[in-house]
């Protein structure tokens, strides 16, 4: 039973067997070669770092990303941000995942409801295309429940769904105020450049990838996905199949960021801005609402960003 969250500590709060989802950790050495672990310790409510420095022998046996541990030490402030100073990790059998993962501010059942809105308000062959990928009753649950990404952004569950319904959103804005756009194109690129994220990460644990997901990647899933279900529509052009696909192979906007062509028509350029934009705003609110020090400033650095970064005022 979980019973301490991360969001509950504060400096000198003592821990005896808590338990935390491992999501991270980084085996080090001291000058004086001996063996210290950095970690990242999660649940529902935030995250919080950690070291472990007399580390016994047995824990590279089974410590890793994505196990929940029970977690014995002490809670102090490093850098003006928490960290828990460990000096014991065992694994913890059977958790229940729901106290761990994250999960969108969202209700998942409104984000589906606004799915079927968007993809009604689709002109053919993309709101048929979209309704049979997106709607089939046994893809939407993974795809309403997985995560846009591990760390950096709209990680937590339901934050797939959440990030491709703000894309649309945005979309709605940019498709007007540029000419030449496609915009039933463009809105279906949202809704469906990152599907294969459903496939690629786990969420019975930290977000792992699946087998799926190391061996394929959610680019070349989704595209595989769209091309078959399309074969399963007799009236989508070939040409139309052909922008979908180049939207979502060049989402990432370059071949050293994975995708396999960078963005040659108005509606992949606009496409891959718009990941950014979504991906980048999500990313600094997360990372504002996650960090467990500092003030006005964030006290730790942001993945993403590189930097400390400024609270929004009135941030909560």
């Amino acid at each position: 039973m979980k019973n301490v969250f991360v969001a509950d500590l504060a400096a000198g709060d003592d821990l005896d067997n808590e338990p935390f989802l491992l999501a991270d950790i980084v085996r080090r050495e001291t000058r004086d070669g001996r063996p210290y672990l950095l970690s990242t310790y999660r649940d529902r409510t935030g995250e919080i770092g950690g070291v472990f420095w007399d580390v016994p022998e047995d824990i590279d046996d089974w410590v890793r990303p994505g196990v929940v541990t029970l977690v014995t030490g002490r809670v102090n402030s490093y850098k003006n941000n928490l960290q828990i100073t460990t000096t014991d990790l065992n694994p913890l059998a059977s958790p229940n995942m729901a106290h761990y993962l994250p999960a969108s501010k969202r209700p998942v059942a409104e984000m589906e409801l606004e799915l079927r809105q968007r993809i009604r308000a689709l002109g053919e062959p993309w709101q048929s295309l979209c309704t049979r990928i997106l709607l089939d009753d046994a893809f939407l649950p993974r795809f309403a429940n997985a995560p846009a990404a591990r760390n950096l952004h709209h990680a937590y569950v339901g934050g797939l769904l959440e990030h491709s319904l703000s894309m649309a959103t945005l979309a709605d804005v940019v498709a007007d105020h540029y000419d030449y756009v496609n915009k039933d194109l463009l809105l279906a690129g949202t809704l469906l450049h990152d599907l294969g994220k459903a496939l690629e990460y786990d969420t019975g644990t930290a977000f792992d990838f699946t087998e799926d997901g190391r061996l394929v990647g959610h680019i070349v899933r989704a595209i595989t996905i769209i091309e078959q279900k399309a074969r399963e529509l007799s009236d989508l052009p070939p040409s139309d199949l052909q922008h979908l696909v180049h939207l979502v192979a060049s989402h990432h906007g370059s071949l050293e960021y994975g995708s396999p062509v960078v963005p040659r028509t108005i509606e992949a350029v606009l496409l891959h801005q718009l990941d950014m934009l979504d991906s980048r705003a999500q990313g600094f609110f997360d990372h504002v609402r996650s960090d467990t020090g500092g003030d006005v400033w964030t006290g730790r650095s942001s993945y993403m960003f590189g930097a400390t970064l400024r609270r929004p005022p009135g941030f909560e």
